[in-house]
């Protein structure tokens, strides 16, 4: 089975996952969240997956540091990795 393109509600309107030649590229409307490679480590893919999930789930911040993290889980962060990894074909 083959997946072109995922949309996902979310606090600010849909995030459409779009199969590309080299991977993914993610958007929100008119604005590309970032592009996701196939050649791209996990660790790299993490990093994109947790600011898309910072624009599905929206931003609370943390107590400790007071920086902006995204409203989810750690596991709610791999299942948008894991979307994003299907679609781009990794």
């Amino acid at each position: 089975m083959f997946i072109k393109q995922i949309t996902i509600e979310s606090v600010e309107g849909d995030v459409e996952i779009l199969h590309t030649d080299a991977g993914a590229l993610i958007t929100s409307g008119n604005r590309i969240l970032c592009e996701v490679r196939r050649d791209e480590d996990r660790a790299q893919r993490f990093t994109k997956a947790y600011d898309v999930a910072r624009t599905i789930c929206g931003e609370c911040r943390e107590r400790r540091t007071g920086r902006r993290v995204p409203n989810a889980t750690n596991s709610m962060i791999h299942d948008v990795l894991n979307e994003i990894d299907r679609v781009a074909g990794c």
